[in-house]
């Protein structure tokens, strides 16, 4: 994709599919997260918000339509946003905002949310650090995720408390300087293929 072009809901949509067979599914970021990928159980939509009150609209909407599908149709929802919270901070602070939209409406304990963000950046963390990349993706992106399915997979998980400390480590053997090459790539994709 050329640096001066836009890109389309479909390039992002591509780029975020990428970012998840090269991340999330590649380095086994989300170990419960290959069924659903693999089976077409994972949705992705661009917001086309450009304030929060569009962005908590979008979201309510997307968490209406996500409760009325069984987990074997869709299992999960990424929300991307592409438009509004570039800045990290910015992001940080519109999750108290989700985070009301789901007390508001009944959610809690039935959704929550898991956050990406290409500048994400974990408390007591330099920004440059390996263990970040866990959380960055292309764009920003709220996943919603179902509490029943997430309780379920790790009931039958072993140790996954270790989850984390794993992926740090994965994280930091390969080093920020691969990590953002490789999400750089992911960056890179287009709908078209060239």
């Amino acid at each position: 994709m050329s640096e001066n072009t836009e890109p389309t809901n479909a390039d992002i949509e591509a780029q975020m599919r990428a970012w998840i067979a090269s991340f999330v599914v590649g380095m086994n970021l989300c170990p419960f997260a290959r069924q659903p990928v693999e089976g077409g159980r994972v949705k992705i939509v661009v917001s086309e918000a450009r304030d929060n009150e569009a962005l908590l609209e979008a979201l309510q909407s997307q968490l209406e339509w996500l409760d009325a599908q069984p987990p074997t149709s869709t299992e999960t929802t990424l929300v991307v946003i592409p438009q509004m919270l570039g800045d990290f901070l910015d992001f940080n602070d519109f999750l108290d905002l989700a985070d009301a939209l789901l007390e508001e409406f009944g959610w809690v304990g039935q959704f929550q949310f898991a956050t990406f963000h290409p500048n994400y950046q974990f408390a007591g963390t330099l920004p440059g650090d390996a263990e970040n990349f866990t959380n960055r993706a292309p764009w920003p992106t709220l996943q919603l995720l179902r509490e029943d399915s997430l309780e379920a997979v790790l009931a039958n998980y072993p140790d996954p408390e270790q989850i984390p400390e794993r992926n740090i480590d994965a994280m930091e053997e390969l080093g920020s300087a691969k990590l953002a090459d490789l999400l750089q790539e992911c960056r890179d994709k287009s709908s078209v293929r060239s």
